[in-house]
């Protein structure tokens, strides 16, 4: 099985299940059991809660012996900033026209606040092309993708402007230099490999820990992929299949997966039908089988 970080898995739980049904506080045992099925171990996932309630994303609350965590206000706000793309139509596609540049300075003592801000411009497509100066392409919407870190950032810590390639000065080495566009072709086709199997709907027992699996095998693609111009892509660029075999999957699983949910955590939650019609996949007895005879 393919190894995923637990904080992945995690944050595509809470983003898939969580952040728009808000079905309250989510046990810690469903937590660890979804987990469990992805092939991470009980300690790894508790370590992880910990840290996501250290760093404002979720927070932890207690009911008789049961610990349960839920979404920060800060928390959803992160899911929800990635959720256009994650669920867009063409996730791939540059936004606009041109170049974002970005240059921050934050002081050395600030590491973790460096860290998100480095990890919130990676998402957005920014790759650094020198010291200190980050490039993306198209016109980032910034200032929505900094909100979640707006009351964190001191007042001018962040310069952007949007720009345009001069004829003198083309871009292309600049690009290639800031990205392996092969490396992100592989991540393409690692996807494609993985979840364009029918079989992959047996990688685990449980419907709602494949779901979970898939999210954060997307999560991971669209952070890998900047959404770079076309002309610096081959005719054969994996984006448009890998977005279609996300799709198919995703609709594969929605109904069977949101019913486990709602089992699991009590009441009702409606199959997810953003992506269309699900086409209901074996029932989780069936997988368990099928994955048994696959080991």
């Amino acid at each position: 099985m393919r190894s995923r970080a637990p904080k992945q898995l995690l944050l595509a739980f809470f983003g898939e299940h969580v952040v728009d049904e808000d079905p309250g506080p989510i046990r810690a045992s469903v937590l660890i059991g979804v987990l469990d099925g992805a092939g991470v171990a009980a300690p790894a996932t508790r370590a992880t809660l910990d840290r996501l309630v250290q760093t404002g994303v979720l927070a932890r609350s207690k009911r008789g012996r049961e610990i349960l965590f839920s979404l920060t206000r800060h928390g959803a706000a992160v899911l929800r900033e990635a959720t256009e793309r994650v669920r867009g139509p063409r996730p791939f596609d540059p936004q606009g026209t041109g170049w974002t540049l970005v240059t921050f300075t934050i002081p050395e003592g600030q590491r973790t606040l460096r860290h998100r801000l480095r990890s919130t411009l990676t998402w957005e497509g920014f790759a650094p092309l020198r010291d200190g100066l980050w490039l993306a392409p198209g016109e980032v919407d910034l200032a929505g993708s900094l909100e979640p870190l707006r009351r964190d950032l001191p007042a001018g810590t962040v310069v952007a402007f949007h720009a345009r390639e001069l004829p003198e000065f083309p871009i292309a080495d600049s690009v290639r230099s800031a990205w392996d566009i092969e490396a992100i072709r592989r991540e393409h086709v690692t996807f494609i490999d993985m979840w364009d199997d029918p079989a992959a709907v047996t990688e685990a027992a449980s419907a709602l820990t494949v779901r979970t699996m898939l999210v954060a095998d997307w999560l991971a693609l669209l952070r890998a992929d900047p959404r770079l111009p076309r002309e610096f892509m081959d005719e054969q660029w994996p984006a448009v299949r890998s977005t279609q075999v996300y799709r198919r999957m995703h609709e594969r699983l929605a109904e069977s997966s949101a019913a486990e949910f709602a089992r699991l955590v009590g009441g009702s939650v409606t199959p997810d039908r953003r992506t269309g019609p699900a086409d209901r996949p074996s029932a989780p007895s069936q997988m368990r089988s099928s994955a048994a005879r696959r080991r």
